[in-house]
């Protein structure tokens, strides 16, 4: 993992005063320009850069679903735009998962900021250098990661290897033929990667990989999807954060206890879904501020992400705010199943650290007034069916309810190279189609 620079160990004071530095500049130019910020601050008294700073706490929230109505209303781009349309360069949009997908521009100037961050800190805190050969799995749609990241290895001086359009065997032979080193996926298709391997009878421990970074889900913060990807692709396994309405914001240190957030970029702030109230830190809902993405910037934007953020140092000497154990779910995706608060990277942890388990699935439904869950969970190939009371008894022990465990047939569960969709809700009660 990559040594710090004295950047990531500041004190309160060196924080505060760098963001608010960062903060001003950026509001100079937002105000002047950007029509949708200009009003929406001037609706709550803030019309110069220093009312900005100094009326922080009393800003209002910024929502997707806010940016969304906008853009749909003063289309194809929205009014969040701090420059003219001829100084933007690229064009990406996110996922879609949940509601209609947003467009956002970069300028040059934007773009250069991502590269940055995944150069300086992203690949940095990883052990990424110039002498590395980076392998893209995933296909180079409109979604902004790992665009982002090929843009920072390019800046590092890193040879990228793209995986585009291209089958999983023929990824794997990419990998193994180009001596690639370091590996970028969700953790989904790493386990995907794995399987496959073994399938082809492929020895990736074996090859020149020695690191993986994944985003897009929490699974490489949870330490047993993390060990079964170690354990399958033979690498040191590390998690990044990020959004493409705002910016790649964290990445793993050697403690590999949370994600650390880029705070020189990003100002960070925790929403209690209960009170209302707003801290520096505590569990709740993320709250972000990016500060070099002028030309599409997102000020106290609610991510949606469940988090606990904790500011009391790491053993890696960092003082940056961290994200403990990672992002913990979607802040829409936990369910209360009689009186207990689940959330989707409970289960995950919990069948990820069970042997003979190739996929699975959860179901949420309601019953009798109640939400119940089902949890699908296909068993690799030769696995007795005694698995299925053994995934039972786990759950009941580590999250005290009890869940339908239902068996389903090798290979017939789905795959997934992005976001994958385990956690799903459906309108009523499944009918049984397990073993």
């Amino acid at each position: 993992m990559g040594a710090i620079g004295n950047v990531q160990a500041w004190t309160e004071v060196e924080r505060r005063e760098a963001q608010r530095t960062r903060l001003r500049a950026m509001a100079a130019d937002v105000l002047a320009g950007n029509t949708f910020y200009r009003e929406k601050l001037a609706a709550a008294g803030v019309t110069r850069p220093e009312q900005l700073v100094a009326g922080w706490a009393g800003l209002p929230f910024t929502t997707k679903t806010e940016l969304s109505a906008d853009q749909a209303a003063h289309g194809p781009w929205g009014r969040n735009l701090t420059y003219p349309l001829e100084r933007y360069v690229r064009m990406h949009q996110t996922s879609g998962t949940t509601g209609r997908p947003l467009r956002i521009l970069d300028t040059a100037e934007s773009w250069a900021w991502w590269a940055e961050i995944w150069a300086d800190f992203v690949y940095g805190a990883a052990g990424v250098r110039p002498d590395d050969r980076v392998f893209f799995a995933f296909s180079f749609g409109p979604f902004i990661g790992f665009w982002s990241a090929f843009a920072g290895a390019e800046r590092l001086g890193a040879l990228c290897v793209s995986g585009a359009a291209q089958s999983t065997p023929e990824r794997l032979q990419s990998i193994v033929a180009s001596g690639a080193t370091v590996l970028l996926s969700t953790p989904t298709y790493a386990l995907r990667l794995a399987e496959v391997a073994r399938e082809e009878k492929v020895d990736l421990a074996s090859s020149a990989l020695r690191v993986s970074i994944h985003a897009g889900e929490p699974g490489a913060s949870i330490p047993s999807t993390r060990e079964r990807i170690e354990a399958g692709l033979g690498v040191v396994a590390v998690d990044h954060t990020g959004a493409t309405e705002v910016g790649p914001t964290g990445f793993s240190c050697e403690a590999r206890d949370g994600v650390h957030l880029v705070e020189r970029e990003f100002i960070a702030e925790v929403l209690d879904p209960a009170s209302g109230e707003v801290a520096e830190d505590g569990e709740g809902e993320l709250v972000l501020t990016n500060l070099g993405r002028w030309g599409w910037p997102v000020i106290r934007y609610r991510t949606g992400d469940r988090v606990k953020l904790v500011r009391d140092g790491c053993a890696c000497g960092r003082t940056w705010a961290k994200l403990d154990g990672g992002i913990v779910a979607r802040a829409d995706d936990m369910v209360i199943v009689r009186g207990v608060n689940v959330f989707p990277s409970a289960i995950e942890s919990i069948v990820r650290g069970l042997d003979g388990i190739a996929e699975y699935r959860v179901e949420a439904f309601d019953q009798r007034g109640m939400v119940e869950l089902r949890v699908i969970v296909e068993p690799q190939p030769g696995v007795a069916g005694g698995i299925r009371d053994g995934v039972a008894d786990a759950l009941h022990r580590s999250l005290g309810i009890r869940c339908d465990v239902t068996l389903a047939e090798p290979g017939s569960l789905p795959r997934f190279e992005l976001k994958a969709k385990r956690f799903v809700r459906i309108a009523s009660q499944p009918t049984p189609t397990g073993r």
